[in-house]
């Protein structure tokens, strides 16, 4: 059987400093992304795994349903609704373009599988400006989402705790998880699965949607929200691995 083929969208950043020495200044430009741990899990697990960063999907997300049927598993994460909303054909040109997230709602409906992951630009975000809410993703996804700043800093940890040990996601992990730093705030669709909560919020949910499957993971896959001690656990790799393959609908 072919490898399952998963797109990660987002994950990346661009960050400029000012670095003041008295009279003079000088500024200085990093560029970063925040996937190596699931990156590493996946093609580990011999996953056909592609990564588009923030500053290219505006271009380059797909814009057909052709396009989508490319993947299995289509993961977002850190990755604002305006990114794919904004295509820079309408943004610089004023052009009609094709409404991603209504193509990516439809390709669910048809068997995609979708996950969002949380982050400062997820579901809502920092300062609400994800702006998933009432946008047709949410309509697929297995959670709700606020219409404002949804951030939960927790930096004294907060314990996950397993709530549906059988289901295929988290089959065979340890029920103790290593402990998060924080997580976005949702609240469960009454169609959906709760696998694991943190705080008592949703932290891991499934759906099923038409012939397609989606799920929510309201932390982050890296650090700060996901510390190195839950991305070198063991139970890491085995939940990513065992996502994508029930998202996929077959063996990674």
């Amino acid at each position: 059987m072919a490898a399952a083929r998963v797109l990660l969208a987002g994950e990346s950043w661009v960050s400029n400093s000012t670095h003041f020495k008295g009279w003079d200044f000088f500024s200085s430009t990093v560029y970063d992304t925040g996937l190596a741990y699931l990156q590493a899990a996946l093609v580990a697990a011999g996953v056909d795994f592609t990564h588009l960063p923030n500053h290219l999907a505006a271009e380059q997300f797909p814009t057909t349903p052709e396009a989508l049927a490319r993947y299995d598993v289509i993961i977002l994460s850190d990755i604002g609704a305006n990114t794919l909303l904004l295509h820079p054909d309408t943004w610089l040109r004023g052009q009609p373009t094709p409404n991603r997230l209504k193509l990516l709602r439809e390709w669910v409906k048809g068997g995609g599988g979708l996950a969002m992951c949380g982050g400062y630009y997820s579901f809502a975000g920092i300062y609400g400006a994800a702006k998933y809410y009432r946008t047709p993703l949410e309509t697929v996804l297995p959670v709700d989402i606020f219409p404002f700043d949804d951030r939960v800093e927790a930096p004294e940890g907060a314990a996950p705790a397993v709530v549906d040990a059988q289901h295929p996601v988290v089959a065979g992990l340890p029920a103790a998880w290593p402990a998060l730093l924080g997580y976005n705030e949702l609240t469960l669709k009454p169609d959906a699965q709760l696998l694991a909560t943190v705080d008592a919020h949703p932290l891991l949910a499934v759906r099923t949607v038409g012939q397609g499957r989606t799920l929510a993971w309201a932390s982050d896959i890296g650090p700060h929200w996901c510390p190195e001690p839950f991305a070198t656990w063991d139970g890491y790799a085995r939940l990513w691995v065992q996502a994508v393959a029930w998202l996929a609908g077959k063996p990674v």
